[in-house]
């Protein structure tokens, strides 16, 4: 039987060559994913177009868009690399089981932010010393954005179960049409274009909730009419504690990874707001041009982290292991690009901006200081969804937490204090060589601990 006949008989994770593999599912996803960091930086750039309070009330409230994001790529994390191990071990009933607690969570993290952005959002900026169009700009835009977060969350859910089944494709048409519809109704939306109100910072709020839900809908839609592995079985829904443990298990790790990013900006915001405001619209400047460059990395780390999991749960050792290397070099080359653009244009990636001479004085040294950080980076984001396809998430979580939080802040407030904010700067590419280092040591322990006895027990 040749393979074009295998692959229609098994799922293609289990049998398709893995470099064909990989490149058929992570290339919708890294589409996608650059067309989400496209709509990132235009959405600042548009943003930046209102005047710099509005940037920066913007740049102020990504920690708490991080952690509605962190909530539902964590449950969507367990929830392919659940779906993609029961796939691979033929268990049907264990799949549907993942689908229904999945959405029931991902529910109940969408009325948790709602009651954040209805009540805790002007309290959000006061504690990070918002005042004036700052703090208004901030509320603004922040409580709309969490009280619709089920838009977000519930599209993260239902793209991550396509993506458990391998229908990577559809993932990207998803993510792909709300980000368009989002960069389309920006300028629309905030300017008062073809007939519209000048919403303003509103209007950028607006823009993006209507994307995310439209994104939504057809990822849902895609589930039920497309993916035929994935069933809705609603009238047999029921809460299983044990699976929403098992999602929790494997995707806790990502939810606290996420929000130790969220936490660091929150306090590296704090910290540069003793330098100045513009110093914290850099950074936020910096977390949107990064997401050009490591979003990509994750649309890849997603098919990984499905293609490792089937075929751990399928006992295939050798294609996993070469899923890893491939990931690997692909990721690396993905973040070396990025690497080069900071260096090499620095100055005119920051004029798309509006940068000031105060801006652009803070920004440049900025960009070329961090982005050497894209050198060791991809390793550890590749190694953290593999140690997540194992099921071994505490190694995931530990690696992130030496990436985000553990090395990174004290480090950059001790710098700070001996050279002043290029400190800030410097502690970004020195906390991921720590995590380098501890990400190889835990490798070496999985593959002794668990691949070598999985390919040894295969083999009797």
């Amino acid at each position: 039987m040749d393979i074009a006949k295998k692959v229609k008989l098994e799922n293609k994770m289990g049998i398709m060559p893995i470099n064909k593999l990989i490149i058929n599912m992570s290339l919708p996803l890294i589409t996608s994913m650059f067309v989400q960091a496209f709509y990132n930086i235009v959405d600042s750039l548009f943003v930046a177009r209102i005047n710099e309070e509005a940037l920066t009330a913007v740049s102020m409230s990504f920690p708490a868009q991080n952690l509605m994001i962190s909530a539902g790529t964590g449950v969507g994390v367990g929830i392919t690399a659940l779906i993609a191990r029961y796939l691979g071990a033929k268990d049907e009933k264990g799949v549907t089981r993942v689908v229904h607690n999945g959405i029931f969570l991902g529910i109940l993290n969408s009325i948790l932010f709602a009651i954040f952005g209805l009540f805790f959002a002007k309290f959000y900026f006061e504690f990070q010393k918002a005042s004036g169009l700052i703090e208004t700009y901030g509320i603004q835009y922040l409580s709309i954005c969490s009280i619709f977060a089920f838009s977000i969350i519930l599209e993260i859910t239902f793209e991550r179960m396509l993506i458990a089944s391998g229908k990577t494709i559809y993932t990207m048409i998803t993510q792909s049409t709300g980000a368009i519809i989002n960069i389309i109704f920006d300028p629309i939306f905030i300017f008062g274009l073809l007939g519209f109100p000048k919403m303003g910072i509103i209007g950028a709020a607006v823009a993006t909730i209507f994307g995310q839900t439209v994104a939504m809908l057809m990822a849902l839609y895609f589930n039920i009419k497309k993916n035929h592995e994935v069933r809705f079985a609603i009238k047999k829904f029921a809460v299983h504690f044990k699976t929403i443990a098992n999602i929790y298990e494997i995707g806790f790790p990502s939810i606290v990874m996420q929000s130790a990013a969220s936490f660091m900006i929150f306090q590296l915001n704090n910290l540069l707001a003793s330098f100045s405001t513009t110093a914290t619209a850099v950074l936020g400047v910096y977390f949107k041009l990064q997401s050009f460059v490591v979003l990509p990395v994750f649309g890849l780390n997603n098919s990984v982290i499905s293609i490792v999991s089937y075929n751990y749960g399928a006992g295939k050792i050798k294609r996993l292991l070469k899923a890893v290397k491939l990931a690997n070099i692909y990721a690396f080359g993905i973040m070396f690009a990025g690497f080069v653009l900071c260096q090499t244009l620095p100055v005119p990636i920051l004029k798309l901006f509006d940068a000031s001479d105060n801006m652009l004085s803070i920004g440049i040294p900025a960009l070329r200081i961090i982005s050497f950080a894209f050198l060791i980076a991809p390793f550890s984001i590749v190694s953290s969804g593999t140690f997540q396809a194992l099921g071994k998430g505490i190694f995931s979580l530990i690696v992130s937490l030496i990436r985000q939080l553990i090395v990174i802040l004290p480090l950059s407030y001790l710098l700070a204090g001996i050279m002043g904010i290029n400190g800030v700067w410097i502690a970004f590419p020195m906390a991921e060589i720590v995590a380098g280092i501890l990400t190889i040591f835990y490798l070496k322990k999985l593959y002794q601990n668990e691949i070598m006895k999985r390919k040894i027990k295969r083999h009797k």
